[in-house]
């Protein structure tokens, strides 16, 4: 059993490599939609 199959997701392919990569897209795209707004609220970048 690999180290990822024992946290939150404790289920069968928990540690694909397409699972992976789509968590990290969802993340990183999060981060850069947050960092994105907070710069156009507080400078009113256009």
């Amino acid at each position: 059993m690999s180290d990822l199959n024992r946290g939150i997701m404790k289920f069968q392919g928990a540690d694909s490599p397409t699972l992976v990569i789509i968590s990290t897209m969802l993340l990183l795209g999060s981060i850069a939609f947050l960092i994105i707004w907070a710069l156009q609220s507080a400078y009113g970048v256009s």
